[in-house]
């Protein structure tokens, strides 16, 4: 009996003397409230558990939700859910736990996405939070916050404005105006093409106009007169009966067949 209370006792004191890391996520041994310097990548770790202890910092991606109102340029509120997608340089991760502590989440993270969130979204009015402003607000806000964590750590990945609840009156707002810009672009098409039409028909009728006038100057009384005996002479010519009457300038051909 003693003996299994023993061999008990050496497992569970193996098994506590043990740290697992698992994939997605690194280890800083902390001993007697000091940290060791050294990175623990995944898998597992030795540790004296009455002196020591393993802090896991994740380095996988999280996705940290938030729901928050923010300011817009004409002063309304706008209720938003947002998604930062987020990791963590790993050989960052002693100094980050020294400097920050193990809630960096709350004191870093969402401290920085609320002020650069109110930030850049009170520059834009509440309409490009739900139009297609919204990729570079998300754009925005995720080149401030990286500016001020990426020395900690901190790599943000994305900022996504998930959903976008607009005061009550200005969705009809923005749809009447949607409506009225499709309806003025429609309008301006259709002129645009009746201006074309319109061109053509002119530029079609300058080239008659000119083929007429080009004509007109190209037939003198002599070539007339010149193409009228062509004319007769090829009649005269012909081997078929038939009577011309002509007073030397234009024939006329009576066709004796004809009924």
């Amino acid at each position: 009996m003693f003996r299994k209370v023993f061999v008990f006792a050496i497992g569970i004191m193996v098994l506590s003397s043990c740290a697992i890391i698992a994939p997605g996520e690194v280890g800083v041994k902390r001993t007697l409230g000091k940290l060791k310097p050294k990175v623990y990548q995944p898998g597992v770790v030795g540790v004296n558990p009455f002196v020591s202890r393993i802090v896991r910092v994740p380095t996988r991606t999280v996705n940290l939700e938030v729901r928050l109102n923010l300011p817009s340029k004409e002063g309304l509120n706008v209720l938003s859910e947002i998604s930062i997608l987020y990791h963590i340089n790993s050989q960052k991760a002693p100094e980050l736990i020294e400097t920050v502590g193990e809630d960096y989440e709350d004191i870093m993270i969402l401290s920085v996405f609320r002020s650069a969130a109110a930030d850049v979204c009170s520059r834009f009015l509440a309409k490009d939070m739900h139009s297609g402003q919204r990729a570079v607000i998300e754009g925005e806000i995720r080149s401030h916050m990286d500016s001020l964590l990426a020395d900690r750590g901190f790599v943000i990945e994305s900022v996504l404005l998930k959903s976008i609840s607009l005061p009550p009156g200005l969705y009809d707002a923005i749809e009447t105006k949607l409506e009225a810009e499709q309806i003025a672009q429609r309008m301006e098409f259709e002129l645009e093409q009746e201006r074309l039409e319109a061109q053509r028909k002119k530029i079609e009728a300058q080239g008659v106009r000119d083929a007429q006038q080009i004509l007109a100057e190209g037939l003198s009384i002599e070539i007339i007169q010149w193409r009228s005996l062509e004319v007769l002479e090829k009649l005269s010519a012909s081997p078929n009966a038939k009577l011309i009457i002509t007073d030397g300038q234009a024939p006329v051909l009576i066709n004796p067949d004809s009924e």
